[in-house]
């Protein structure tokens, strides 16, 4: 059992010096003590470095850690960290000795944790033959034995996870992409340690006898490979598979602390309530992941040149690839292709809908395209990889179909609850729908899709896309079916309305000529669309490869976001084959052409018998505010609610005061129409409330008030009314025209318009009144 405690010496100099003396001083220690003496500090030194795992103590705080803040500590911690510095100097010596550290089982992700509290071995070998139960044979002391290096890379992997912060430019960030490119590298083979033993690392720990046997769900195991490479090391082991220990162990490590924090489907089978912890990762830990994408594709297309045909040996024997060959083949299907999906399928379902998903929908979208990641320049004698989408990429495709067609149909999902016209959400549905848009992609999807669902590939899971599907219960929905076109058309009609909003928004933009690294296109039918269809082997689509996360610049405003619109829905017709004929159709048919103001503003409504009834998309679209209803008032006008801009007491005055002469000498007789010459008459339709349609949600009309013509007084109410009146009086007042001559005045101005406007609508009426009722002879 080791000594966790260290030496109190080296701790207190530690804690009271500087972070340059600290880092020399630790390196004098590395170099001058044996491994015997390192042995006791090396869990303080790590956990000194990456911080505790409770939280308590903080470490040097890689992740906040930045070259323009603190440029010298930054460059110390880099250099102490380094794959070929002090630290792994210190990693190695220990790992010669055969040192064991133990690490708590209840720090370790949710799914794994639980399975290994139901005495369930996880398949990953990564924990195999290191579990140590305590002696008391609970669950809460339970720990796993881990070696030297084992024990250093799970520190530094959880400690993405333990704190959070936004820094993707700091120390952690660049020691990630330092290990990557030294433990698994695009070139050449990986660096040996430097140790003064000769005889490497150490083997791994031997087999433990539990408390309570393990039960192994790796019979059924979900991984896409028929064939495996040796994971556990042994002293008896191949001397060449000792090349690639650390790659794998690095990579093992860095996928289970990341990524494996949701359960598949063999721990949905444990009735554990520890399964049910939520993991809600931060945008910094997915664009470390990210980094990890990339540089995975990076390394696992460099086997492509070895492929090119080797000359024959003198004996006439081929040679066989190397261990880190094989690892190249295998390390995405085998690593990560799952826990990825599973991954990316929880952050498409809960992440925030707000721009921040722009991290996720990134590392989605560089894991769909290795060809960006081919090398650059081949060997003597082998072709260059293409950095397009080609029918060589077509297997990929099949192996890793849910990836394209699953998670594309929950992007859909996303974009129809989104606004569109906010410009980053419009700049995500561009980049998503640009990826999918590249020549010969979509039918590659379509033909791997077809073959999925005719021979029922789900059944087959250890050599088909299905079993990145393990834990869902969902059932598969076609990407090219019907459902997934309706949603299409369905976000067709909302980018089309997001482009009516920004040009009622900001009218100049669409007048402004873009700039920029979009391709432009003119357009070719419904000019108010604003799109055209481009040919799919032109320009258009050739352009369409995806770009990296800082290629798309930050291209904000109203002009861009059009743009982005625009491109958007020129790619989805390029995807989903979708013409001139169906995109008018479902205008027409979904209510998405412009009414007279430009805008539309209606929510999403479907036409029922009781009336309109609000969609799912129209009550997201009231609660978020993006359409509404016009509201007015269709009851009785006298009976309305008093406005702002109304005396109460008069209001309430005059309509008693109305009501009263309506009862006692207004008559039904008005309302027909007036015979020759009964100037009378019209002179009384023209101050009279005549019945009127009240039109409900529906469109129905119903007559609910106004049984007869009636007078109303109401508008006498009217404060503007009233502050009119008392400034002309002021005014008449101020030229010598008295309260009287005033009034007078008023009234004969007053009968002279009543009269013109009665004969004007005696002679405009064809039998319909103003209130819109046919008159009933």
């Amino acid at each position: 059992d080791f000594v966790g405690e260290g030496d109190p010496h080296l701790r207190a100099d530690c804690l009271n010096k500087p972070f340059a003396q600290r880092c020399l001083d630790l390196q004098t220690v590395i170099q001058d003590f044996p491994a015997k003496e390192l042995h006791a500090i090396f869990p303080w030194l790590v956990e000194s470095i990456f911080g505790s795992l409770d939280g308590v103590l903080v470490g040097w705080s890689l992740r906040t850690l930045q070259g323009r803040t603190n440029p010298t500590e930054y460059n110390l911690a880099l250099e102490f960290l380094d794959p070929g510095g002090p630290m792994m100097e210190l990693v190695y010596k220990l790992q010669a000795e055969e040192y064991r550290y133990d690490f708590p089982v209840s720090y370790l992700p949710a799914p794994v944790k639980a399975s290994i509290q139901e005495r369930i071995l996880p398949e990953c070998s990564l924990y195999h033959n290191k579990v140590q139960f305590p002696p008391s044979g609970g669950v809460l002391g339970l720990s796993l034995a881990l070696n030297p290096y084992e024990y250093y890379m799970f520190y530094f992997a959880i400690s993405l996870i333990t704190s959070f912060t936004n820094m993707s430019n700091s120390a952690y960030f660049v020691l990630v992409d330092r290990y990557l490119k030294w433990f698994l590298p695009t070139e050449g083979n990986v660096i040996p340690p430097r140790s003064s033993d000769p005889g490497g690392p150490a083997p791994s720990p031997a087999p433990r006898s539990p408390v309570m046997p393990f039960t192994s769900y790796g019979m059924h195991p979900t991984s896409l490979l028929k064939r495996h490479i040796a994971h556990q090391t042994s002293a008896n082991a191949d001397p060449a598979s000792q090349e690639i220990w650390r790659s794998e162990t690095m990579l093992q490590v860095f996928v289970e602390m990341w990524l494996h924090h949701y359960p598949l489907d063999i721990y949905q089978k444990i009735q554990s309530p520890h399964i049910k912890e939520s993991f809600k990762p931060s945008e910094e830990q997915v664009l470390v992941i990210r980094l990890l994408v990339k540089h995975l594709h990076a390394f696992s297309n460099s086997s492509l040149r070895a492929e090119a045909p080797a000359s024959p040996s003198p004996s006439g024997h081929s040679h066989s690839p190397g261990p880190l060959e094989e690892f190249k083949r295998i390390v995405i299907p085998r690593f990560l292709q799952q826990k990825l999906y599973v991954f990316l399928h929880h952050c498409f379902g809960h992440w925030p809908l707000d721009a921040s998903f722009r991290a996720v929908l990134e590392m989605w979208l560089s894991y769909l395209q290795p060809w960006r990641y081919a090398p650059e320049r081949a060997t003597l004698g082998a072709e260059q990889a293409p950095r397009i989408m080609s029918e060589k990429w077509a297997p990929f495709v099949q192996e890793n179909l849910l990836m394209f067609t699953e998670l594309f149909v929950a992007f859909l999902t996303r974009a129809l609850r989104t606004d569109l016209v906010s410009p980053k959400n419009a700049l995500m549905l561009f980049r998503a729908t640009k990826v999918f848009a590249q020549p010969s992609l979509a039918p590659v999807i379509q033909k791997a899709e077809q073959l999925f669902l005719e021979m029922d590939l789900a059944i087959n899971a250890a050599s088909s896309p299905a079993s990145l599907g393990a834990g869902q219960e969902a059932q598969y929905r076609p990407l090219f079916g019907p459902e997934v076109r309706g949603m299409v058309l369905r976000l067709v009609q909302l980018i089309v309305q997001a482009q009516q909003r920004l040009k009622s928004l900001d009218p100049s933009s669409w007048d402004a000529s873009p700039t920029g690294p979009l391709p432009s296109s003119s357009p070719s039918f419904l000019s108010w669309l604003r799109f055209g269809i481009s040919d799919p082997n032109g320009s258009s689509s050739s352009s369409a490869a995806g770009s990296d996360l800082d290629e798309a610049g930050h291209l904000d405003g109203g002009r861009r976001t059009e743009e982005y619109l625009e491109k958007a829905l020129e790619f989805l017709c390029l995807i989903f084959r979708l013409n001139e004929a169906q995109l008018s159709r479902v205008m027409l048919t979904l209510g998405a052409a412009p009414d007279e103001s430009g805008v539309k503003q209606r929510p999403d409504c479907a036409e029922t018998d009781a009336g309109l009834v609000l969609t799912p998309l129209g009550r997201y679209q009231i609660i978020n505010g993006l359409r509404r209803f016009e509201i007015s008032y269709q009851g009785d006008p006298e009976l309305q609610p008093i406005r702002s801009y109304e005396n109460p007491t008069l209001v309430r005055s005059l309509f008693r005061l109305s009501s009263t002469i309506n009862e006692r000498w207004v008559g039904a007789d008005v309302r027909g129409p007036a015979p020759g010459g009964d100037f009378l008459g019209s002179l009384a339709r023209f101050h009279l409330l005549e019945p009127a349609w009240s039109g409900g949600l529906g469109g129905r009309q119903s007559w609910e008030w106004a049984e007869r013509p009636r007078l109303s007084l109401r508008f006498l109410a009217s404060y503007r009314l009233l502050f009119s009146l008392a400034l002309s009086y002021a005014l008449t007042a101020w030229i010598c025209f008295g309260p009287a001559a005033t009034s007078g005045l008023f009234l004969l101005g007053y009968l002279l318009y009543a009269s013109a406007m009665a004969c004007l609508s005696d002679r405009r009426r064809t039998g319909t009144p103003r209130g819109g009722r046919p008159h009933q002879e």
